[in-house]
């Protein structure tokens, strides 16, 4: 059996595959407090559907959001740092960029380490070797200094380590010596490559959260082990499981772990269901998250802004924002109605959840709306309270001055709204046209929205899953180990015709492969080149299994058709430099596919507000047959999650237990 759990930031999500393809679920409210109790509690609560033991679990994929929120809240270690003498304030000057070109007076985000925890080593590496020498005693005293301010974690970053280590790894061992078992993260070991700013806030960052990351894990272990479960296995930023021991000691892989596994299970649905180019959001308690997977891939990128620090790392290219089920609706200084980014989360969760949350969300809203079915419970056995919900809405409405339902509509249409911005941020924004592609909505509360989002982005078919309210943790499930290595090269002229180009693509390889430790499914050498001149760089992929690797003219090429298509000229008298390389492996995925259960949906009629108006409608409870379908107005109540079908739209579940709905178009019931 395969296990997915993915806690999020309202619920905690478990989906368990049997052998034969049977899916089992289950959800339940997470406990940010001490969050393996919902991990734990949701796993013994789909063993027991399967009737099966902890034993039967051959593997145990783990994402979560614990390094994000402790990112987002400000819970994050005494973090010391240790740079090259005269470079210790590069994670306070920055890039010297606004935050926002309009808002002068909005500042960045203070450094996570204090002036006073920033120390120098005496030491300077060139581009072309070390200048200054780092001596032992000297690094003994750093060590001793160090030691004194008392962190409970250290970043170290010296100029130019990602071409010479020895200086960082000497420092290492001497705070080793000092602070025992204090985590230590060396930029040379997570980044990497230049950009010296970027390389010391990542590693910063890393530093600042693996010790609250590390001892969640740490726990988790402990007490999954008690149960006989196998060690979990932890989702990075880059799609790509890792192991305990590594996740707990560089936090700052896991910061996009969540979201990460459930563009997984988006690629393998829409897979199943011959799609290629679909747009996809997941939209749970407390935020939306957005991605485009074109052509069958989704894009990544190899540096990040989090909370409005970069993080330099490996991160499928997934796009927050704060719109969840639990954004709480507020009127803003100038009378309009705003929602989110603040959310109720898990405790006490919206007001319908009646345990003791008073503040509208968008839950609420919807429930009003009859757009979720109040005398059904939502997953994980959430009984809901239209009564409070009523009331919670009312409140607002009387300080808006509108009515109760006009301002229950409001809730939901300024939420879309936010989410709508967020997909023409992956879409329109970077000259993609999203009306070709399929909008596939997952998450607790994405079918809700999707017919709306789609008929902003013109969009006319929508895919829903049958387990969208669990994809996520499906996604885990289905996922395969990889690991990630990338140097610094810049090769140009006869370099990069020449072996080190080769010789600096099978050193990296081989250390990807070594880290893996095991068979190696797939590889990807990425060469990311500029014109000479230019600051940033554009990404050229090679994938393995390959005949021959690229020669320096192709490579040539690809950057110049890469060049054009993004800016929309190239130059064929520059020079082409070949600035990073990262190779990129991936061990075998398990073999994974999920059936339709069959298990039938109850038909009824309910009333569900449209612009106004409350309009009779189907309801089908429960997991609709293949071949079931519906002509909106209509809401279909999901084991774990709910997908509305306004009129004009019209839904079929197909082969698979995926519900297709259509613009314009009514199927045979």
């Amino acid at each position: 059996m395969l296990l997915g759990v993915d806690v999020g930031g309202t619920f905690t999500d478990a989906v368990l595959v049997a052998g034969d393809g049977t899916v089992y679920t289950a959800k339940a409210p997470s406990t940010p407090s001490r969050q393996q109790r919902a991990v734990l509690r949701v796993v013994e609560a789909v063993l027991e559907q399967a009737g099966a033991d902890a034993g039967a679990v051959r593997r145990f994929a783990h994402g979560m959001t614990v390094a994000t929120n402790a990112l987002l809240e400000g819970r994050t270690a005494r973090t010391a740092l240790v740079a090259t003498d005269g470079f210790t304030d590069v994670i306070e000057l920055a890039r010297q960029n606004r935050p926002h070109l309009y808002r002068l007076c909005e500042a960045a985000p203070a450094p996570l380490v204090p002036r006073e925890l920033r120390f120098g080593a005496p030491e300077r590496v060139g581009p072309d070797g070390p200048l200054r020498a780092l001596a032992p005693a000297a690094a003994e005293d750093l060590g001793q200094r160090v030691a004194a301010a008392a962190p409970e974690a250290v970043a170290v970053a010296l100029l130019h380590s990602y071409l010479d280590p020895a200086h960082e790894r000497l420092v290492a061992a001497a705070l080793g010596a000092r602070l025992g078992g204090v985590t230590v993260s060396l930029s040379s070991e997570l980044v990497g490559t230049f950009r010296e700013y970027e390389r010391t806030a990542t590693t910063a960052l890393d530093a600042a959260l693996s010790p609250l990351l590390g001892s969640y894990l740490a726990r988790l272990c402990d007490e999954a082990g008690a149960r006989g479960l196998a060690e979990p296995q932890i989702m990075q930023s880059s799609g790509g499981l890792t192991d305990v021991a590594r996740a707990g000691a560089h936090a700052a892989l896991t910061v996009l772990s969540g979201p990460a596994g459930g563009v997984g299970g988006a690629l393998m649905v829409a897979a199943a269901a011959g799609e290629r180019d679909v747009a996809c959001f997941d939209m749970g308690g407390t935020s939306c998250d957005v991605c485009l997977v074109s052509d069958g891939r989704v894009p990544e990128t190899a540096e990040r802004v989090i909370a409005g620090r970069p993080v330099a790392l490996p991160a499928l290219d997934i796009h927050t924002v704060g719109a969840g089920g639990g954004s709480i609706a507020w009127r803003d200084a100038g009378g309009a109605l705003r929602v989110g980014p603040a959310s109720a989360g898990a405790d006490p969760g919206p007001a319908c959840y009646g345990q003791g949350g008073t503040e509208p969300t968008v839950t609420d809203a919807n429930l009003v709306l009859g757009r979720l079915p109040a005398d059904a419970p939502l997953a994980g056995d959430v009984r809901l309270d239209a009564a409070a919900a009523r009331r919670a809405v009312a409140r607002l409405a009387a300080e808006l001055d509108l009515d109760e339902i006009a301002c229950a509509e409001g809730i939901v249409r300024v939420a879309e709204a936010e989410m709508l911005a967020a997909l023409r941020v992956i879409t329109v924004e970077r000259g993609i046209d999203p009306r070709s592609f399929a909008l596939m909505p997952f998450g607790g509360a994405g079918p809700l929205h999707a017919a709306a989002l789609a008929g902003g982005l013109g969009i006319s078919r929508v895919l829903c899953p049958r387990t969208s309210g669990v994809l996520s943790a499906l996604g885990l499930a289905a996922s395969p180990p990889r690991r990630d290595a990338a140097r610094t090269v810049m090769l140009s002229g006869g370099q990069l015709a020449g072996p080190a180009l080769d010789a600096a693509r099978e050193e990296l390889l081989a250390e990807a492969g070594a880290a893996l430790g095991g068979p190696v499914e797939r590889a990807r050498v990425r060469h990311e080149l500029r014109y000479r001149g230019q600051s940033f760089e554009l990404p050229v992929d090679e994938e393995r299994p390959w005949r021959e690797p690229l020669s320096a003219s192709q490579l040539r090429d690809a950057f110049a058709a890469t060049h054009e298509e993004r800016y929309g000229y190239r130059d064929e008298s520059a020079e082409v430099e070949l600035v990073n390389l990262r190779a990129s492996v991936w061990g075998p995925a398990p073999a994974l596919e999920p059936r339709a259960s069959g298990a039938g949906a109850r038909r009824e009629r309910t009333e569900i507000v449209f612009d106004g108006r409350r309009v009779p409608a189907d309801l089908l409870l429960g997991e609709p047959e293949p071949g079931t379908g519906a002509e909106g107005p209509a809401l279909v109540a999901l084991p774990s999650s709910s997908l509305l079908v306004p009129p004009g739209w019209s839904a079929e579940v197909d082969p698979n237990g995926t519900i297709r709905m259509t613009k314009g178009r009514g199927p045979a019931r």
